[in-house]
């Protein structure tokens, strides 16, 4: 408040601020707080009844890095935000923080999510520059000409910059689909600019000149140059109109090439032409080495040629040999299909990997600590690995803090250094696995990321056993024990884990109630207690560093750390006594799950797991669908994560596929103004599903 304000007396010349004490800062001011002031005069402070410290707000998790004591911070990606540049600004504010740590003090970034994309994208770009380089020397050879290969050449940063241009008005951003799409474009996009020269190059060779060549040539291959533009678009676009994750995927992949086949269409209409009038003069002969290539090259394409003609003229004058052909590639289709094996995005080095432990159920976090500890000399000592970041305390299956549970992040180094094939992220997490075997006190597997972000916790597929009859958890239990049991009798199946356990130890404290009355004790206060000594009470908040923290009140260890203390506590009734909770509460120990889930509305336990070595995810997701027809009928199970994604997309690739088809089709159709002309296209296309 102020003394001095309105209203005032008159003549109130002066104001001041009143300040008080706000909230407590240090350690010291809260120790001095006085609990209790006796007739004597004397005081009671906490500090006389209590250890006041600057601590953590709770133990229950326990950090190192490369086995030194530290700290973990996750970082996670709005959404909408661009991962590359969060990442950039993230490592510039570590950078600057550096600066105001402590000599002994030091950060390091053990898994960073976009460093596979920093790669890939890297990769791609020198992909990009190798196609354009193989395809001037491809065109080149062709063309035999300088002159002709710059009007084919020119088609590729006119059509890529045209669809760069047209990124922003779609929404689009430069990422690994759309670069990689740009890498297919090169070899698209020069097609047409090749037609036009070709025609143009013939016309002169009959002796017309550069322009009327090209007025002639334009007059021929106009026509087709529009319908590969429009049949490109035809096969393309349909893909970006796949439903779920599986159409963003190919969305911007699919339209970035048929933007660029749109672009490059109208380069073929409009500068090709017009350079072709300018720069295309008559062949002659060529000389020297160059000469003599050319020639070598010819004559020998020539016989390939004359080869090829010759089988193609077995075929046409006996159509029953097409026929019986046309069969044989449909027939080696369906055998291949079926024995090739299936999947949805396949697992791929991402510089990084997981190490997931869990001790039995009731396992102490020290329990746990000490088993990571071995753990992470295991990881230390292994090639290949760059950092590790332990946690002792998280079980990453679940997302939960579990005390007999514990996590490591597992950085790899650099791909550059990493170029054998037993430094591959698998292979490590192979031969990880194999000395985790000699660890009898946890169970412990390595494992990579889930090919896509935010689909699940770890790679391989994800499923939820569900109880649709609401039965009672051990009943889940058990059947989720049988199915696992089944399944893992399957080759198909390499290792199924379940978040679920319905046997971890608990204590069940039973109130009397009617005890509580008679004694004066409010139920409340019991409660209170209980949390207090047991998990922490918050108090209120303090000051520190600038910024508001809490403060918590609990019991010290060794009043918790054995079920019979509970009976110790005391709590204070109506009239000031203290009341033991020994003669208030019934302690009984038992056994329970220790979280329960559900999925779409029922009672449901995850269950994980990878395929064998040498299986697909396709043949074991096929699997489990066997293992789970034998399910009671109260019992069903739903796909999750990336898995739900994978069994969703079934069927799609075949109706896009027919959808292209299809267009393709009434193009053609529409095109040569008949219906039997397109099939004549068409039925080239099972040779090329056959390669």
């Amino acid at each position: 408040g102020t003394v001095g304000s309105q209203p005032a007396p008159p003549g109130q010349e002066t104001q001041y601020n009143v300040r008080t004490v706000g909230l407590l800062r240090e350690p010291e001011e809260f120790a001095d707080i006085v609990v209790r002031s006796n007739p004597d005069g004397s005081q009671v402070k906490i500090k006389d009844v209590a250890r006041v410290e600057l601590g953590a707000q709770t133990y229950d998790l326990q950090a190192r890095l490369n086995q030194s004591p530290g700290a973990a911070l996750g970082i996670y990606l709005a959404p909408g935000a661009n991962a590359l540049s969060t990442a950039e600004q993230v490592t510039r504010i570590l950078k600057e923080s550096e600066a105001r740590f402590p000599p002994d003090m030091k950060y390091e970034i053990t898994l960073d999510s976009t460093a596979p994309i920093v790669a890939s994208m890297h990769k791609i770009q020198l992909t990009l520059i190798e196609a354009v380089l193989l395809v001037l020397v491809v065109v080149f050879i062709f063309l035999q000409s300088l002159r002709a290969t710059i009007i084919p050449m020119l088609a590729v940063p006119v059509s890529l910059l045209g669809t760069f241009i047209a990124f922003p008005m779609l929404g689009f951003s430069v990422n690994t689909l759309t670069l990689f799409g740009m890498v297919l474009a090169i070899g698209i996009v020069v097609d047409d600019a090749i037609v036009v020269v070709e025609a143009v190059q013939h016309h002169i060779e009959h002796g017309l000149s550069p322009r009327d060549a090209t007025v002639q040539a334009m007059k021929e291959v106009s026509g087709p140059v529009i319908a590969i533009a429009l049949i490109l678009c035809a096969v393309f676009v349909p893909v970006a109109f796949m439903s779920g994750v599986t159409g963003r995927l190919y969305q911007q992949f699919a339209i970035t090439i048929a933007v660029s086949v749109i672009f490059s269409a109208i380069n073929a209409l409009t500068l090709s032409p017009a350079l072709s009038a300018i720069l295309l003069r008559k062949p002659q002969p060529g000389r020297g080495p160059l000469g003599w290539f050319f020639g070598w090259f010819n004559r020998s394409f020539d016989r390939v040629t004359k080869g090829y003609g010759g089988i193609v003229d077995f075929f046409v004058r006996k159509a029953a040999r097409s026929m019986l052909l046309l069969v044989v590639i449909v027939g080696g289709i369906w055998l291949l299909s079926k024995q090739l094996p299936g999947g949805f995005i396949p697992d791929e080095d991402k510089g990084y990997l997981f190490v997931a432990l869990q001790l039995p159920e009731g396992a102490s976090l020290q329990r746990s600590d000490a088993v990571m500890k071995k753990v992470e000399q295991i990881v230390s000592a292994t090639k290949g690995v760059r950092s590790s970041l332990a946690i002792s305390g998280f079980n990453i299956l679940n997302g939960l803090a579990a005390p007999n549970a514990g996590l490591i992040f597992i950085g790899l180094d650099d791909w550059k250094k990493r170029d054998a094939p037993e430094l591959h992220a698998e292979a490590l997490a192979r031969k990880l696995n194999a000395q985790f075997f000699g660890i009898p006190e946890a169970r412990i597997f390595a494992f990579g990321p889930p090919p896509l972000p935010g689909y699940g916790n770890s790679s391989g597929f994800t499923l939820q056993l569900q109880d649709r009859s609401g039965g009672s958890f051990d009943q889940l239990a058990a059947q989720v024990k049988t199915f696992m049991a089944e399944a893992s009798k399957r080759p198909e199946i390499g290792r199924l884990t379940t978040t679920l356990n319905a046997d971890t130890p608990q204590i069940k404290v039973e109130l009397d109630r009617e005890k509580a009355r008679s004694t004066g004790v409010n139920v409340d206060s019991v409660y209170q207690t209980m949390q207090a000594f047991l998990s922490g009470l918050y108090v209120n908040d303090f000051v520190r560093f600038g910024r508001v923290f809490k403060v918590m009140l609990q019991a010290e260890p060794e009043y918790t750390n054995i079920p019979s203390k509970i009976g110790s506590f005391y709590v204070r009734n109506r009239e000031g006594k203290m009341v033991p909770l020994s003669t208030l509460v019934n302690i009984e120990q038992i056994s329970g799950p220790n979280f329960v889930s559900r999925y779409n509305l029922y009672q449901a336990a995850e269950i994980t797991g990878i395929p064998a070595p040498g299986y697909s995810s396709a043949q074991a997701l096929s699997a489990i669908d066997e293992v789970a027809k034998r399910l009671p009928r109260d019992y069903s199970y739903e796909w999750s994560g990336l898995t739900y994604q994978e069994k969703k997309s079934e069927g799609e690739a075949g109706i896009i596929f027919g959808m292209a088809i299809i267009f393709v089709f009434l193009l053609l159709a529409a095109q040569y103004e008949s219906w039997t002309l397109p099939f004549a296209v068409l039925l080239c296309t099972p040779l090329v599903v056959l390669g």
